[in-house]
């Protein structure tokens, strides 16, 4: 299986440790695992902000970059949901169409591709799970609770068996934590006002770590909690996943 690893930009210039994370984690689960060096941005930040139609460069390298991959994995659920919603190119439309199919989040590609439903590790903290909007709204990697149906969440599954790792039950599980991209830029204030409230649930169950499948929502919730003084930590659900032996 020969997987190409999509790695967000924010995450490739501030937060590398996920990325070789990733990478590791899909290797030892049996990838062939291959980082295309031309990759760039995918173009989400300028869609989100009204300018679609300047991501026509990133659509091209993005095609030029992950076609040929059986499939394109990366761990951001919103750089994810952006590319099989978005990536577009009138030139190759065929190709684009069949590469938005190949695109998938790191939790829903080991679940529902790889099929494992279980990942032996170690990680003897306390942790809360940051469900991330496009994640659960958008790649429906878990259940919304507004809605009368069974819970169900495939990152929460993955950490179950992590060895030590005491999760939590957040009374909120799906609030957002106000980073929303720009969002956090043009609304700062109710952005951190937001985040502040996120913490807070986490700060009520006594949590040493913070995790989730975005790193952009962990980076707002890491500087609040900086500003605050606080104790808790943040850590993607991937550098945790990675402690899988060999």
């Amino acid at each position: 299986m020969k997987v190409g690893l999509f790695i967000p930009c924010y995450v490739d210039q501030f937060y590398p440790k996920v990325g070789i994370a990733t990478y590791e984690l899909l290797q030892k689960l049996g990838c062939d695992v291959h980082f295309p060096m031309g990759q760039t941005c995918c173009g989400q930040p300028m869609a989100n902000s009204g300018y679609q139609y300047l991501t026509k460069g990133c659509d091209a390298n993005f095609i030029a970059n992950f076609s040929g991959f059986d499939y394109i994995v990366c761990p951001s659920g919103s750089c994810v949901l952006h590319v099989k919603d978005h990536l577009h190119d009138e030139k190759q439309e065929e190709l684009a169409t069949e590469i938005r199919k190949k695109v998938f989040e790191l939790t829903e590609f080991i679940t529902d591709i790889l099929k494992v439903d279980h990942i032996e590790g170690s990680f003897p903290f306390r942790v809360g799970m940051h469900t991330s909007c496009h994640g659960q709204r958008g790649l429906k990697l878990s259940q919304m609770t507004e809605l009368n149906a069974p819970f169900f969440s495939k990152p929460e599954q993955l950490l179950h068996n992590i060895k030590g790792l005491d999760l939590v039950s957040l009374t909120r599980k799906d609030e957002c934590c106000g980073f929303g991209g720009t969002f956090c830029v043009t609304e700062e204030a109710v952005s951190v006002k937001m985040g502040q409230d996120r913490i807070k649930d986490h700060e009520s169950h006594n949590v040493d770590y913070i995790t989730g499948g975005d790193m952009s929502c962990l980076m707002h919730l890491e500087g609040i909690l900086k500003r605050q003084k606080s104790n808790i930590k943040t850590i993607h659900i991937a550098e945790i996943l990675n402690s899988l032996e060999n």
